[in-house]
């Protein structure tokens, strides 16, 4: 899966998957001179991993989020990286499979979010793709709520005065790419929504408003 999401961030912000640096966090952290080489951080994870547990490479990870939001380097977290930089941040992350998300969902922009130049343009309710069991409990404190859904308060925020964005949902995921992913983890699919994949196809749909997400984000930032 791993070229996988790296061909769909590629297609969501309209680059050659050649101009992404891929970086495995199990194995390392980018190097100063790295970061420094590449315009805008993307950082998705792999459903093998969670960012509850306890690990070294989690550890050095977090060091390494932190340094993205001292320098206020453009970045965006989505899934994953969503929770990893809640964690490293000073919020709290947890295991709660009761409020597992798969599949497409509707989402609510909250009153920063329906102000946020981002997020705005979506309109108060729109839809994403999903894939969790991990939530974010408690936000970092200078983290601004921007969305939820139905039964998860905080599906994306923005650090204040940063450029830094953090979604729970995959704006980089159509209803093709979303499936295809899934596909490799039927398990966690009946474990989940207690669904085949194919049951499950039937009630997801593209997002082509939260896919322009990623796009105005490198526009924003590289302004």
């Amino acid at each position: 899966m791993r070229s996988q999401e790296i061909g769909c961030f590629a297609r969501a912000i309209n680059c050659d998957v050649d101009q992404i640096l891929p970086i495995d966090l199990l194995h390392r952290v980018p190097t100063r001179r790295e970061v420094d080489q590449h315009p805008v951080i993307l950082i998705g994870g792999s459903g093998h991993y969670g960012a509850v547990e306890s690990a070294p490479w989690l550890d050095r990870t977090c060091d390494f989020l932190r340094e993205l939001h001292e320098r206020d380097l453009p970045t965006f977290a989505s899934c994953w990286g969503f929770q990893a930089m809640s964690l490293a941040m000073g919020g709290q992350v947890v295991k709660d499979p009761a409020r597992a998300e798969l599949g497409t969902h509707e989402l609510r922009l909250s009153e920063e979010g329906r102000r946020d130049p981002l997020f705005g343009p979506l309109g108060e309710l729109f839809h994403g793709q999903m894939g969790h069991e991990d939530r974010v409990l408690r936000p970092p404190a200078d983290a601004i709520l921007l969305a939820s859904s139905q039964s998860i308060e905080y599906q994306a925020y923005r650090f204040s005065g940063k450029q830094i964005y953090c979604t729970q949902f995959h704006p980089e995921l159509d209803r093709k790419h979303l499936l295809e992913r899934l596909k490799v983890y039927p398990d966690y699919v009946k474990k989940i929504s207690g669904l085949t994949l194919d049951e499950l196809a039937k009630s997801c749909f593209d997002t082509p408003r939260t896919q322009n997400l990623l796009p105005r984000f490198v526009k924003m930032v590289l302004q």
